[in-house]
């Protein structure tokens, strides 16, 4: 009778444990380095809402030296966050990237200037060094500049282009008038580095008229003709927008979550929980489905401003480039 029970306990171990791996394994690739940018994801893992879905979700932070268009194209994600300008341009270019999703609903690219350089407008960038990202960063800067008609190319009547590190240091040691940060981060860096408001000037992106998607989910298309790789993306899109409401109701218990997922140790809670506070306002409001006059307006913009140093996209993108099937189902 032992003998039965032990077999029978066996069993039972063996069927949970494979109940236990019966998850989907799925990646994401990251744009950026762990913070607060994508505490929705990590919030889903951490709560549990992944686990809910059966999913098991790998999160691959970004950094300076990945893109997340390379890693999908060579198999080393499901999915990626990225910016809408350069999925489009990798489509263009022949890699079949879609857009699934849209939790950003805002822009939070800026351009930061210290008062005391006397830019106080538009009017005043040329003569001036801009500090720019590049590595797909650069589309909105080169299609602003095309807009205002300010050659990038230096002189007395365009702008000094600087290509600047992912960090605030061209500002804090004035070697621009100007640098890119982005609401949630490097505007926080700013500050933190004894700066006030005061004695800033900042020209947000949306507010110029450029407002261009960020962070959107994004696929490769022929893994959409997969009916459970669809399911599977639901399953994950749907998990992912309740860890975005989780933490924007829940700012402190999320930056604690980023912080401790950060392997790096580098960032910090202050930082982190500013960074969610100010994520919230991008995505307040957001199903998770692209609204497409947003996707409109950014092709319309990136195609404003073709030229050499803004060569993102040079036509209308196909009507492959953005879908409905997966947000859909979600909000079914």
């Amino acid at each position: 009778m032992k003998r039965m029970m032990t077999g029978a306990l066996a069993l039972g171990m063996g069927l949970a444990g494979a109940a236990a791996q019966a998850a989907d394994e799925l990646t994401l690739q990251l744009k950026w380095v762990t913070q607060g940018q994508f505490a929705g994801y990590y919030v889903a893992k951490e709560k549990g809402f992944y686990e809910e879905e059966d999913l098991d979700v790998t999160i691959k932070p970004g950094g300076p030296d990945i893109a997340p268009e390379q890693v999908i194209a060579g198999g080393g994600a499901d999915v990626i966050t990225t910016w809408m300008a350069a999925a489009l341009a990798a489509r263009e270019r022949g890699l079949p990237l879609v857009n699934i999703a849209q939790p950003f609903k805002k822009g939070g690219l800026q351009l930061t200037c210290l008062k005391e350089s006397g830019v106080e407008s538009p009017d005043d960038f040329p003569g001036r060094t801009l500090g720019v990202w590049f590595f797909g960063n650069e589309y909105p800067f080169y299609a602003w500049m095309a807009k205002l008609g300010i050659p990038t190319d230096g002189g007395e009547d365009g702008v000094t282009v600087l290509k600047q590190a992912f960090n605030v240091n061209a500002l804090l040691n004035k070697q621009a008038d100007c640098i890119s940060v982005m609401t949630y981060n490097e505007y926080g860096q700013v500050l933190q580095a004894g700066i006030t408001e005061d004695e800033l000037v900042t020209f947000n992106y949306l507010e110029e008229g450029m407002g261009m998607l960020e962070d959107g989910l994004y696929v490769l298309e022929e893994h959409l003709e997969d009916p459970e790789f669809v399911d599977k993306m639901v399953r994950f899109v749907r998990a992912s927008m309740k860890g975005w409401e989780y933490a924007a109701e829940n700012p402190e218990e999320a930056a604690e979550i980023v912080v401790e997922a950060d392997e790096t140790g580098a960032q910090s809670y202050e930082l982190q929980f500013f960074g969610v506070k100010e994520i919230a306002k991008l995505t307040e409001g957001s199903t998770g489905e692209l609204d497409p006059a947003d996707f409109e307006q950014t092709v319309a913009t990136l195609l404003s401003a073709v030229s050499e140093e803004n060569p993102a996209i040079t036509k209308e993108p196909d009507e492959g480039a953005w879908t409905h099937a997966i947000t859909d189902k979600v909000l079914e």
